[in-house]
């Protein structure tokens, strides 16, 4: 198999999000090439906006699993963060989104379930998630979306809703 460049987007607004979100990252580290963290922000939620804010960051990385076995990945670090099912768009105590597998558009469907698709087709009108990616991956062509930066730029309308947090930093493990 070979290496592909991922977007992650991590996100939690259940319990200490900032522990959840640093513990995310560094389990991402065991299971994942990271090659750089972004900042983390918070951000009023979208969809349902009757909860707490979220705290929001992503991370850009290399790896050599499959979309489907790094998705599988990603929900079982959410388990084991203590992610618990409640309502769509709803609280959460972690939620890692896989947004961009390379330059591969990719829809893989189980039966009649939609089971993932990527680039994340609702990536182009979420602030909070396009700010963090800014972070790390600016000039990253999403596949038949656009370009990080430039989504960003469009988002101009939500830029109070996302606000960085200057001090709340997560872990950059071994970056070599």
């Amino acid at each position: 198999m070979t290496v592909a460049e991922v977007l992650i987007a991590l996100g939690s607004n259940v319990g200490d999000s900032l522990a959840n979100l640093r513990e995310a990252t560094a389990l991402l580290a065991t299971k994942v090439e990271l090659k750089a963290v972004s900042h983390v922000y918070e951000t009023a939620p979208m969809y349902v906006t009757d909860q707490p804010a979220f705290l929001n960051a992503a991370v850009i990385a290399n790896t050599r699993l499959s979309p489907m076995a790094l998705l599988m990945t990603l929900k079982e670090l959410e388990k084991q963060i203590g992610r618990e099912r409640r309502v769509v768009n709803g609280p959460r105590e972690i939620d890692l989104d896989l947004i961009a597998y390379g330059h591969l558009a990719y829809t893989f469907v189980e039966g009649k379930d939609l089971r993932l698709r990527v680039p994340h087709p609702r990536v182009a009108e979420r602030r909070f998630v396009l700010q963090p990616l800014a972070d790390v991956a600016p000039g990253f062509e999403l596949p038949q979306i656009g370009v990080v930066a430039l989504l960003l730029g469009q988002t101009e309308h939500q830029r109070n809703s996302v606000k960085k947090l200057e001090h709340a930093l997560l872990p950059v493990p071994s970056l070599e």
